[in-house]
């Protein structure tokens, strides 16, 4: 079975840290291009970050400059690392994984691997 679980969400303060974690079973993280993506209350699931293949990585502008996304193959795990995170950072945090969509991968829906979502929280 196909599978990625997110960890890592919790709350944190405005210009805090947090690292999410998205670990594979079933398949390699390899093969496959992995993107983070989020959904804010009140807003359509958006794509955060990306990673593809060759370890090419792209961002939304939004978070340019303040996450950053990795991998550990060894692990097959992918990482996001978010820094000075800001209350509108607040919502689910998914990763997914798919082999047809180049990054960025625009939208979540129908992806071949999606994981079930971990709560962040940017709150005072």
């Amino acid at each position: 079975q196909l599978q990625v679980v997110e960890s890592g969400g919790g709350l944190v303060q405005p210009g805090g840290s947090l690292r999410l974690s998205c670990v594979a079973s079933g398949f390699s993280l390899n093969s496959y291009n992995i993107g983070w993506f989020r959904q804010v209350p009140g807003k359509e699931t958006e794509g955060v970050s990306c990673i593809n293949i060759y370890g090419v990585t792209n961002y939304v502008d939004a978070v340019q400059g303040r996450f950053a996304i990795s991998k550990n193959s060894a692990k097959n795990t992918i990482y996001l690392h978010m820094n000075s995170l800001k209350p509108e950072d607040t919502g689910i945090y998914y990763c997914a994984a798919d082999r047809r969509n180049q990054c960025p991968i625009a939208t979540f829906d129908g992806l071949e691997v999606r994981g079930q979502g971990t709560q962040v929280t940017v709150s005072s």
